[in-house]
């Protein structure tokens, strides 16, 4: 019951508040997230990418409600993609963008404002020589993001979508994606979703997302497989194979601060491995998510709020 009730939490604006004002929060939270500012997250780019890693970078926020806020996260982004072209780090990473933190969430016009500062952002993504991928949030926003990289691969064609296999319509989804040869991340899902649209129990969310591997590897797509489990990663290994796809023709992601030895070992091995690294002040949702996700984290995270 502590993933679910993490997640609602995760949308409290209540309890928003008094986590991100707790200083030992703020403590615990540098595990996941490289920063609050560019030169943080740039510097750990950096690092990562010395080890034979390559990288994916979130500005952390979600839900915008008014144009400003979003043309603020836009600009955020074009400035990162600045910063990175000019550390030489642009050519091994992507941009993560949440198309709700750049408009899709305002009122009446949202789908056509955010399209027009990711066209943007997928355009200084290009130039610089780096990519983009875009994040997926809950059900409600699946059409319209998935609508957006399609438009956006007529001119982008790398413009990468993520699809979570605890929702139900995935499998038709990756059908749908299936011979454009797009870029797809896989994901189990981090949304507290109603049972009508999504899984619920972990046999049938870990169930979907084997079948989503196998779609993934047998289609024209360029699979990218977000797990920690080894389970999950030993079935990507076999349906890359099963398939004939090299390891230079599917990636695995991580995310950052979390199963750093994993990780490591496998890019050693000559896995194509990916960090995901956000950054930013408006960290707490993300924050939860993660500690919804494992009870590990949980763990983690009380234990560092006893040593204070």
């Amino acid at each position: 019951m502590l993933g679910p009730t993490l997640l609602r939490a995760s949308r409290n604006e209540r309890l928003r508040g008094v986590i991100e004002r707790n200083r030992l929060t703020r403590r615990v939270v540098t595990r996941f997230v490289a920063g609050e500012d560019r030169d943080a997250v740039l510097a750990v780019v950096h690092r990562l990418q010395s080890r034979d890693m390559t990288t994916s970078v979130d500005f952390l926020g979600e839900d915008v409600s008014d144009l400003a806020g979003a043309r603020r996260v836009r600009d955020q982004y074009l400035s990162l993609l600045d910063r990175l072209r000019e550390a030489g780090d642009a050519g091994r990473s992507e941009v993560s963008v949440k198309l709700s933190a750049v408009g899709q969430s305002i009122p009446k016009d949202g789908h056509e404002i955010a399209l027009g500062h990711a066209h943007q952002i997928a355009a200084a993504a290009a130039a610089a020589g780096c990519r983009m991928t875009l994040d997926m949030e809950d059900h409600t926003t699946v059409d319209s993001t998935l609508a957006i990289g399609d438009e956006l691969r007529h001119e982008f064609p790398l413009t990468g979508n993520v699809l979570q296999a605890n929702l139900r319509r995935t499998a038709g989804d990756l059908a749908h994606l299936a011979g454009t040869g797009a870029r797809v991340r896989l994901v189990k899902g981090a949304y507290r979703e109603p049972e009508s649209v999504a899984y619920q129990r972990k046999h049938e969310v870990d169930a979907a997302y084997r079948q989503g591997l196998q779609q993934l590897m047998a289609s024209t797509c360029y699979p990218m497989v977000a797990t920690h489990d080894p389970a999950m990663i030993r079935a990507a290994r076999d349906a890359a194979q099963r398939y004939g796809k090299g390891l230079d023709e599917w990636e695995i992601q991580m995310l950052y601060g979390i199963s750093a030895g994993l990780q490591a070992q496998l890019a050693g091995s000559g896995h194509a491995i990916r960090v995901y690294i956000p950054y930013g002040t408006d960290w707490y949702g993300y924050f939860m998510r993660r500690l919804a996700e494992r009870p590990a984290n949980v763990a983690f995270f009380l234990r560092a709020l006893a040593r204070g």
